[in-house]
């Protein structure tokens, strides 16, 4: 049969666009999750004093649950080390902009990722720092706003995409503060975020969100006893991926 070269250039044409379109087709079946958190979803690495660096992405939960559920499900990973539900934080001035409070910048967030078929949340250890004077319903009454926010935000800037579902998580309570400086820094904070879970679970209730509670998954084991170490990720990344599966089964 002879080919023109007419005909070879639209056959592979054809072919380009069918590739294209099967692309297109495969990312359009994984399931977009946006995870929304602080240091410990951004992997900080628990250390006595100083400065520090982040865990591998296979190591920070987020990268476990992406592993755990697969190729099925897409996992964006929007940490920030010391953010806060809808507080903002004055000691750091060098991050502009949203800075550190969670509710500045979470409709940014969700605009510029969607389509997003659900975000987690986990927020709250940061607003039990002592500077703050937060009771945990006030630190839960942020996390409701967060909610709202992912609910108002709906579809991002001139698509008509549906709002994503909501989960959110309950930190693991803060373990054995060291050193004294960080001890002082979240006075009080231990107690504050072992009741957090009721007050999150009832407000993430009230709004028709999803709750899990991280703490009954780990416990806040790094040797700063704010931040986790890898089996403490891996443990979180796991169990979120079990909740998740069965809100998007």
């Amino acid at each position: 049969m002879f080919i023109t070269r007419r005909s070879l250039a639209g056959a592979l044409t054809a072919v380009a666009l069918l590739a294209g379109n099967l692309a297109h087709a495969a990312d359009g079946a994984a399931k977009r999750i946006l995870v929304y958190g602080d240091s410990n979803t951004w992997g900080f690495i628990p250390v006595e004093s100083g400065s520090t660096t982040r865990y591998p992405k296979d190591v920070r939960w987020p990268g476990v649950l992406q592993a755990t559920l697969g190729s099925g499900y897409e996992i964006i990973d929007e940490g920030l080390s010391a953010r806060t539900t809808d507080v903002p934080d004055p000691t750091l001035p060098h991050i502009s902009g949203a800075g550190l409070d969670g509710s500045a910048y979470l409709s940014s967030a969700l605009a510029t990722h969607q389509p997003l078929d659900l975000v987690v949340i986990m927020l709250g250890t940061n607003d039990v720092k002592k500077m703050f004077d937060r009771s945990p319903f006030r630190i839960a009454l942020g996390v409701g706003k967060l909610i709202d926010i992912v609910a108002q935000t709906k579809g991002g800037v001139g698509t008509s995409y549906p709002a994503p579902k909501v989960l959110v998580l309950a930190p693991p309570p803060l373990g054995k503060l060291f050193p004294e400086g960080r001890a002082e820094r979240f006075a009080g904070g231990v107690e504050k975020t072992k009741a957090l879970p009721a007050y999150f679970e009832a407000i993430a209730k009230a709004a028709g969100a999803d709750f899990l509670d991280a703490g009954k998954l780990t416990t806040t084991d790094g040797i700063d006893g704010v931040h986790l170490s890898p089996e403490a990720h891996k443990a979180i990344g796991t169990g979120v991926a079990e909740k998740v599966k069965a809100i998007l089964r």
